[in-house]
């Protein structure tokens, strides 16, 4: 078994290396950017440099200044340095100019012109009479920064030279914007298509973001939210005890229940108690738990139908009046609160282990070994609790495998329905409002809680039959 146990741990951490870039592949693929989402977009006019700056400290801090893997494939006209423009939105338009010329030594100066300019022009002072020529060279300025076709470019460059020239006190930009102009035509005129052609790999080490975002994973630090900034262990732990407090109930609830009600019935197979028992257990399975959730919020805690159902709270997890009570009065103020939440996820659990555990004492009440078992006198309580119960245990085994995952993902509706501040309503939530370190980090703890819950099911198998063996 130990030989067995080391195996499996060793196969976790190729499994895990897979995993991870696949989580960090979706997370460079994810839309928006995440300096932006973290600054809640206050970059301003007047403080063009300082916002300038505020964004590169952002990006810093999140490690978007490396390169982002230990290796880059790529065609020799990119530059290895392209990531060091940190500005998504910019580094996105100067790979598609470098896609369409292949000169970067032109298109970078094309981009330091392009700087130089938006510099210069914050630098010009305020005047009714070139209001409407400066905002026209800003929004111009602004959307070069996003256009790579030549006909919008055009235009665009254009319609600056334009307006640099329809007021003298702009004149210190009409030398700028013309060399822009020509900057752009030389990226046009001295285009290397061929270099497109040729590949180039790229070594960066260590020091990239995949690198340092799996390093901190490891030792626990999952990065900060994007959503208000704080570390995404405190945001999940604070949902992941109320997830668990739910979750450890309702299985324990639904084990408790189902096992007893799979075994009962399989000993009293095409009975009426079978047929019975089995009719109501899948009318519950079959009745969806947003529904159910809703009709019980609608009848059970409000006094709209009748003021004998008002028989708890409408969702939460505790009254407000009681955040400072004593400890005892505290329980029983959330245990009011989750009484509704635990009953949706555990109702439909029934049906499906209690046919699990059906099905497999149906198949070990057969065995020869059982029919000995009757030959020899035992009592039908020890025939099928010491006997059958632990040989059918297998498909119970193999769902407890699930629990893990399931344990930490939450339910994301009835935290929803209820407003349970859980991991499946922070899941949700964040998905949202594109938390993409919340989401991600969530995605890892799942794969890795599955890959355990696996190997704690192969351990269990042997426990509960001695004859599967894991030495050879």
């Amino acid at each position: 078994m130990f030989q067995y146990v080391l195996k499996r741990l060793l196969i976790f951490i190729p499994t895990i290396v897979v995993v991870s870039l696949v989580a960090f592949s979706l997370s460079k693929l994810a839309p928006g950017d995440p300096v932006e989402l973290l600054m809640k977009g206050q970059n301003n006019d007047q403080g063009q440099k300082a916002s300038t700056q505020a964004y590169e400290r952002v990006a810093e801090r999140l490690g978007l200044d490396l390169p982002v893997f230990y290796v880059g494939l790529s065609s020799q006209a990119s530059p290895d340095t392209l990531y060091k423009i940190v500005k998504k939105s910019d580094r996105e338009t100067l790979d598609k100019l470098i896609q369409q010329y292949g000169n970067w030594p032109k298109i970078s100066q094309y981009y330091k012109t392009l700087q130089q300019l938006e510099v210069a022009m914050y630098q010009v002072a305020d005047d009714s009479s070139n209001y409407e020529a400066k905002r026209t060279i800003k929004r111009n300025v602004k959307d070069l920064y996003l256009r790579y076709k030549d006909g919008a470019i055009s235009n665009l460059l254009q319609g600056i030279e334009t307006a640099t020239k329809s007021d003298s006190s702009l004149l210190p930009l009409v030398a700028l914007s013309s060399n822009l102009s020509q900057k752009y035509s030389a990226v046009k005129n001295e285009a290397t298509p061929n270099q497109l052609l040729i590949p180039s790999l790229k070594w960066y080490g260590s020091n990239n973001q995949y690198h340092r975002w799996i390093s901190n994973f490891l030792v626990g630090d999952f990065g900060f939210s994007y959503l208000d900034s704080r570390p995404v262990s405190h945001k999940m732990w604070d949902a992941l005890r109320w997830t668990l407090i739910i979750n450890f109930v309702s299985i324990l609830l639904a084990y408790l229940i189902a096992i007893p009600i799979g075994v009962s019935t399989a000993v009293k197979k095409d009975s009426t108690y079978d047929r019975v028992t089995t009719t109501i257990l899948f009318l519950l399975y079959s009745l969806p738990t947003f529904w159910i959730g809703t009709i019980l919020i609608v009848f059970f805690t409000t006094s709209e139908y009748s003021p004998l159902l008002d028989w708890f709270p409408t969702g939460g997890v505790q009254s407000l009046e009681h955040v400072n009570s004593s400890f005892f009065t505290r329980m029983l103020d959330i245990g009011h609160h989750l009484i509704l939440p635990i009953f949706c996820v555990t109702y439909g659990s029934f049906a499906f282990i209690s046919r699990q555990m059906r099905g497999g004492m149906l198949n070990v009440v057969k065995q020869d070994y059982i029919r000995t078992a009757k030959a020899k006198g035992l009592s039908e309580n020890t025939i099928i609790w010491k006997h059958a119960f632990r040989n059918s245990l297998f498909p119970i085994i193999t769902l407890f495998a699930y629990i893990f995952p399931a344990a930490i993902a939450g339910s994301v509706t009835i935290e929803v329905i209820y407003s349970i501040p859980g991991m499946g309503k922070l899941i949700i939530d964040s998905i949202f409002a594109r938390d993409w370190p919340v989401v991600y980090t969530i995605l890892m703890f799942a794969a890795i809680l599955t890959m355990i819950g696996n190997l704690v099911a192969d351990m269990l198998y042997a426990v509960a039959d001695p004859r599967v063996s894991y030495n050879k």
